[in-house]
């Protein structure tokens, strides 16, 4: 690779030949003061989802592709190399940043842009989580960090952990523990606000119309089951994770009749200036089938923020976590 020597390695070599040339007049004092954690000053190492990784800091190249982190690092001002803009929301600042090179979305990414970048670290993951091999392949000296939410351990330490991961990398702990904290606030405004027993509906609406979100390992809404303990509604066998939900009548939503619907928009996200673009707020207040419901009749139907779909970040639950113990407060 041809990438550009860490200033403090070259000062650290430089030193070591000076005290090397020194050593034949002075015996081994000399070289007995050169600290032997010079060399090691610009490397950490942190665990990740493979395991250790050594990480150069602070990063001199980066490529990010999980859209998890995008928010995160934005906001740290990290200036990245490269990042699949295609797929971030505008509400993150790489996404008109034509100094970032675009890598395009998962389908048909532009691989040959990370070999130009030269980075040393690659956080990826989420939608590009199968491309990890590829870049190890084509950037063999870069650093790959992967922090996607692991399907064996509790969803919302699993936010807490990439936030933490990356405060390190980028020497912003004390900002991560704030992300952290107000995360962990939020979270709890929503324990104190749900009425145990109160039934939770979570849906998708994606081309006007409405998918089911399985507790547990229904995307993006299903780990809330978990984490709050919410009473499902409704739960069907053979649920899946798609990111579009599973395909189950409004009608059967309806009977289920829940206290609460949790919705998120992923239109909102990838296609809100389509001219044949249905706001799920509209779908949801439309549809004949769920006048009736409860959750509809009291005014329980909370949305995500409309960026979800690209972000999905500890940010965007945060803000929804808020929004949602806003309205559980509502009713008591």
């Amino acid at each position: 690779m041809n990438r550009t020597t860490h200033p403090a390695v070259l000062l650290a070599a430089v030193s070591a030949l000076a005290l090397t040339a020194c050593g034949g007049a002075q015996g081994g004092e000399a070289a007995s003061t050169e600290s032997p954690a010079t060399s090691a000053a610009t490397t950490i190492e942190v665990e990740d989802n493979h395991g250790t990784q050594t990480v150069e800091t602070p990063p001199e190249s980066v490529v990010a592709t999980d859209n998890r982190t995008f928010e995160t690092l934005a906001d740290w001002d990290v200036e990245l190399a490269a990042a699949p803009r295609a797929l971030m929301p505008d509400t993150v600042d790489y996404a008109d940043d034509e100094s970032v090179t675009d890598l395009g979305n998962h389908r048909e990414p532009d691989l040959e842009a990370v070999v130009a970048a030269d980075p040393d670290l690659i956080v990826n993951g989420q939608r590009f989580a199968d491309y990890r091999e590829d870049f190890a392949d084509l950037v063999p000296d870069a650093t790959i960090v992967e922090l996607d939410p692991r399907e064996d351990q509790p969803f919302d330490e699993e936010l807490k952990r990439q936030t933490s991961v990356l405060g390190q990398i980028f020497d912003r702990e004390d900002e991560a523990e704030q992300i952290n904290g107000d995360f962990d606030a939020a979270m709890q405004r929503v324990v104190e606000g749900y009425q145990p027993g109160d039934t939770v509906m979570a849906v998708t609406v994606s081309g006007g119309e409405i998918g089911y979100i399985a507790p547990g390992n229904g995307r993006t809404l299903g780990p809330l089951f978990e984490i709050f303990d919410f009473a499902p509604a409704l739960e069907v066998e053979g649920a899946t994770d798609d990111h579009q939900g599973d395909d189950i009548s409004v009608e059967a939503i309806a009977d289920s009749n829940p206290d609460w619907i949790l919705v998120m928009d992923r239109d909102a996200a990838i296609s809100p200036d389509d001219a044949e673009y249905t706001p799920a707020q509209e779908v949801i207040e439309e549809a004949e089938a769920l006048q009736n419901v409860t959750a509809v009749q009291e005014d329980n139907v909370v949305y995500m923020p409309q960026d979800t779909y690209t972000n999905e970040g500890i940010q965007t639950y945060t803000e929804f976590f808020n929004t949602l113990a806003d309205a559980m407060g509502e009713q008591d």
